[in-house]
């Protein structure tokens, strides 16, 4: 069985380990850098020596340091099974302690019902199960002043409150009890999923559920937990977050650890989320490489003998304790547990839910065995512990070549008193891509999803199919746009039209170019070096220990805006627009990734003096990350701003950031006085919508009135270094986006937007300063700003539908002329 992973740079017979990541561009800061935040706030404004230091010096952190820098001991977050943090397989168990969870997923919602699902994770099993958990659900009646769920920065169990007072914790007639089904079992831990069903009222409605005749290996663990579902005629309350973890390396005390999930914690309690979306990186399993079973296999310093290194049954077992490891201890470390049994949620994932980089590596690299083994590993536990799924019977190991390739038969040697559910296809809220990934031997799992009565939700699974060349496959698009057109369309025929449309995407699409870097990186002055490293470890530092490349230059080729994605981005986001003029929809793109904060927007290049109110392309890009990882220096944050160009998609759309930070969180100097488009803190962002429903009040006095015609004018033929609209007029931290008592309060069916961001990292609470804007709903007219509409509604080229306004005519006198450079 594979050791514990512990922190790598906490060992004291390796004071130096060489496995380490060098050259984190977006994930970890330079060991310069680490060791100046030590005397200042580690988010102070740096200078172009910062920016070189960071670019040219290795960013392996030489060792472990035994405080965090104020003279207290140093402890990483651990949360382990055994004394070793291990799950113990050699011990025979009852089947009802319960190791990690809960944990509450959201599905969808048909007619007046809501789907969701719960899982626990419980100590040992094997292929039969002693012991069958059952799940009771009830809609809890509880006056308003009681449904808080935060005293003293800590959630509240109200169930052991009422039982305390002779009552039962579910007060309902709707209450019932679901058994549970094993979804995977072996003799280290068993997999229990519950699902749920709740009936959706008038009115908003709270719920409690709890799992019968277990006990929790946590003594502070609710046995009751509590969520809340929208009424019938609203949109949820969206609360979104990426990169949920910490790099390798990373002084987990210096920044307080999970910090701003007790800020999470606290705005839930004030006004509930109704879900949660988390768009990647809800784990780090990056130290598989260094503390883990490939750290001998890294080790190896030719690039051939580790291509071919097999990924044999031993070594895979090893790499399955770890996953399911690193799952447990990460979702049973608070105040994350606790609110992964309150809020829904919704995820897709990215490269460090499986290792740093996965998928944009070279191909040669990317296909050995160990990455894809270890990429169908990770699989395993990302279906089990993030969508409640039963994972497939058997994942890759080169001693069983029937599971090498997608379809295969079981590996026998896997199933050893081994229980695994039968998969199942057939949830609807799943769009599968139709071929297995290049690496990971799956389907992609897309997601298509109601978030209450006008906002639909698609989330894109951009990582089972991406290589250094492409994100998805294109016959994937096609699936997503056709079940999205479907749904839409429904809607629209059923007389309720969505308004709003969320996409999730693990990487941000509107963002800076950083082409002179990759240009730098992959030209060929940098060969000579490559060879002098691979020859005599020649500024090791500066590459990485998988394919040899610059290894900045992984992290850049992940993004949509990278030159070798340019040509599927714009095509996307061409598409994207074609969608949002068929239904008259207002697209809103969530990604992360970056460790840091920004907005970019998609929109009409302005000389075609179309109001935002009616332009479809105006696509806002709500960058937010990261939550719990450390951001980059903020020489790197004002890198970006400072390439915060016009960029031009077409001859039509323009893109740009949106001066969103007024000012910096708190009292703090975190970014140089030019700087208001990038934030280099910890973050997350809360989505609200103005509904029709409210009664247009605002808590703050009465409704401002505003003069259309005057407003509209006021932001004609401006481009996107200005405000747009109305919704974007004084963004910031005095927006009404942003104050509680005004976010969502408002009538027109617009969307507040408030990104929250952390003002101290030495702050426990995580308390945080929130930048609003409002997205408006679109009133699209077909025709009315000309005919020459560039999108797409197939990726890689032109092809029409019906009743779609899709031109391939010379420009109508409506469309502004190409511009003469291009960023």
């Amino acid at each position: 069985m594979a050791r514990n992973h512990r922190d790598p740079l906490d060992m004291d017979d390796d004071p130096r380990n060489p496995y380490a990541s060098a050259n984190r561009w977006r994930h970890q800061e330079s060991s310069a850098f680490a060791r100046a935040a030590v005397a200042r706030d580690a988010h102070s404004s740096g200078n172009s020596k910062d920016l070189s230091d960071f670019l040219n010096a290795s960013r392996v952190e030489t060792s472990r340091p035994t405080t965090n820098g104020n003279g207290a001991s140093y402890q990483p977050i651990v949360v382990g099974d055994t004394e070793d943090g291990e799950v113990d397989s050699t011990t025979t168990h009852d089947g009802k302690e319960v190791i990690c969870g809960p944990l509450l997923n959201y599905r969808r919602m048909e007619g007046n019902a809501w789907y969701g699902s719960v899982l626990v994770v419980t100590r040992g099993g094997g292929e039969t199960q002693s012991f069958e958990p059952t799940l009771r659900l009830g809609r809890v009646d509880l006056a308003s002043d009681q449904s808080g769920l935060v005293s003293n920065g800590s959630l509240v169990n109200f169930g052991e409150m009422l039982q305390e007072n002779g009552s039962s914790p579910i007060q309902s007639d709707h209450g019932t009890d679901v058994a549970g089904l094993c979804l995977y079992s072996d003799p280290r831990a068993t997999f229990w999923s519950f699902p749920i069903t709740c009936d959706m009222a008038t009115t908003e409605t709270k719920w409690a559920y709890s799992v019968t005749d277990v006990r929790y290996k946590s003594a502070t663990k609710p046995t009751t937990n509590y969520f809340f579902v929208p009424a019938i005629d609203e949109s949820m309350r969206i609360m979104f977050h990426s990169c949920n973890g910490f790099s390798v390396g990373t002084d987990e005390e210096a920044w307080s650890g999970l910090a701003l999930w007790n800020d999470v914690v606290r705005n839930h309690a004030k006004t509930p989320f109704h879900v949660m979306l988390g768009g990647g990186d809800q784990i780090y399993n990056d130290g598989i490489r260094v503390s883990g079973p490939l750290r001998e296999w890294t080790a190896i310093g030719n690039p051939k003998k580790r291509r071919d290194y097999p990924f044999s049954e031993p070594l895979r077992k090893a790499c399955d304790d770890y996953y399911l490891n690193n799952y447990i201890r990460w979702y049973s470390t608070e105040p994350f547990a606790a609110v992964n049994g309150q809020i829904p949620q919704l995820n897709i994932w990215d490269d460090h839910d499986i290792i740093d980089g996965f998928g944009s590596y070279v191909d040669e690299f990317m296909k050995c065995d160990v990455f894809r083994g270890i990429g169908g590993t990770a699989h395993k536990y990302y279906v089990l512990f993030q969508h409640h799924l039963a994972p497939p019977a058997s994942t890759y190991t080169t001693d069983a070549p029937q599971t090498m390739e997608f379809g295969g038969h079981e590996d026998q040697a896997q199933l050893v008193n081994t229980y695994v559910r039968p998969r199942d296809t057939t949830e609807p809220c799943y769009i599968f891509g139709s071929k297995p990934g290049p690496y990971v031997a799956e389907h992609s799992m897309n997601m298509f999803a109601k978030l209450g009565a006008r906002i639909a939700f698609m989330g894109i699974d951009a990582r089972t199919e991406r290589t250094r060349h492409q994100v998805n496959y294109p016959e994937t698009y096609d699936l997503i746009f056709g079940r999205v057109q479907s749904e839409l369309g429904a809607a629209v025929s059923a007389g309720r039209p969505f308004r709003h449309l969320i996409l999730l995407l693990g990487i941000p699409i509107a963002y800076p170019r950083l082409t002179w870097l990759e240009n730098i990186f992959s030209s060929p002055i940098i060969a000579p070096i490559k060879f002098m490293n691979r020859r005599f470890g020649f500024g090791g530092g500066v590459f990485n220990h998988f394919d040899g490349s610059v290894d900045l230059l992984d992290d850049l080729d992940d993004h949509y805006t990278a030159k070798t994605h340019k040509k599927e981005r714009n095509a996307l986001v061409e598409r994207l627009q074609g969608l949002c003029a068929e239904f008259s929809v207002r697209l809103t793109i969530l990604g992360g990734d970056v460790h840091l904060a920004a907005l970019g927007r998609f929109y009409s290049n302005p000389n075609l003096h179309i109001p935002i109110e009616e332009d479809h392309r105006y696509i806002v890009n709500v960058v937010s990350s990261a939550i719990v990882n450390k951001p980059p220096p903020a020489a790197i944050a004002n890198l970006l701003a400072s390439r915060n160009k016009i960029h031009h998609l077409n001859a039509d759309t323009d893109e740009t950031l949106l001066d969103l930070f007024d000012k910096d969180p708190g009292d703090s100097n975190k970014t140089r006085g030019s700087n208001h488009v990038t934030m280099p803190s910890r973050n997350y962002a809360v989505l609200t919508e103005n509904s029709p429903n409210n009664r247009g009040v605002s808590t703050n006095g009465p409704e401002e009135q505003v003069d259309e015609e005057t407003v509209t004018n006021a932001f004609d033929g401006k481009d996107g270094h200005s405000y747009l609209h109305a919704g974007e007029h004084g963004a910031g931290t005095q927006h009404k986006a942003s104050q509680p008592e005004t976010h969502g309060t408002h009538n027109d069916g617009s969307l507040d937007c408030c990104i929250r961001v952390e003002i101290d990292q030495h702050d426990k609470e995580g308390r945080t300063e929130p930048y609003g804007l409002t997205i408006p709903t679109l009133q699209y007219e077909a025709g009315k700003f000309g005919t020459n509409i560039h999108h797409r509604l197939h990726l890689g080229h032109h092809r029409s539908r019906p009743g779609t306004a899709v031109s391939t005519a010379p420009p109508s006198t409506q469309s502004a002329p190409a511009p003469e450079t291009r960023h």
